[in-house]
């Protein structure tokens, strides 16, 4: 494989272009990766007691909703987001899964997850007492996302 970078001051944006007989899956990862990357520095508008707050995405370990109101969690905190479950979906960097039909997680910050004797497991944070549930039906999405996580570490 080869790797070129191509220096031109007149272009007005920076553009990858990956040149491929066909999309393996290594070229899939170092696509997920250069989207990860350039994505770090996106923070999303957060509202809590009236305040408005500008979090790194980073910082959020799941979204949630409840009823009609959509909910961020951080290790210690709580704000709300004036954004729809499957709108957050488009918009997020893939660092984030949905895992259920009210939860969006953040892989990265995910510490373990617990196979459940019925159809839902459990996953957990480190440094927090926060978890949330994985159904049966994005169970196998979860685990593929966080073997792909482990193979790029």
């Amino acid at each position: 494989m080869k790797i070129r970078i191509e220096i031109d001051q007149t272009i007005a944006e920076e553009e990858i272009v990956i040149r491929c007989r066909e999309l393996s899956e290594e070229l899939q990862r170092i696509q997920r990766a250069i989207i990860e990357e350039t994505e770090k520095g996106a923070s999303f508008v957060f509202y809590k007691n009236e305040k408005e707050y500008y979090l790194p995405l980073d910082e959020i370990l799941f979204f949630e909703t409840e009823g009609n109101i959509m909910w961020a969690h951080t290790a210690g905190d709580l704000y709300k987001v004036r954004y729809k479950l499957y709108e957050l979906e488009e918009l997020l960097p893939s660092t984030f899964i949905r895992i259920s039909k009210s939860t969006i997680v953040n892989v990265g910050h995910i510490y373990s997850i617990e196979r459940g004797l019925s159809s839902v497991s459990t996953v957990q944070f480190q440094g927090t007492h926060k978890q949330v549930y994985v159904s049966r039906h994005y169970y196998k999405l979860l685990r593929d996302r966080m073997e792909e996580k482990r193979l790029r570490l």
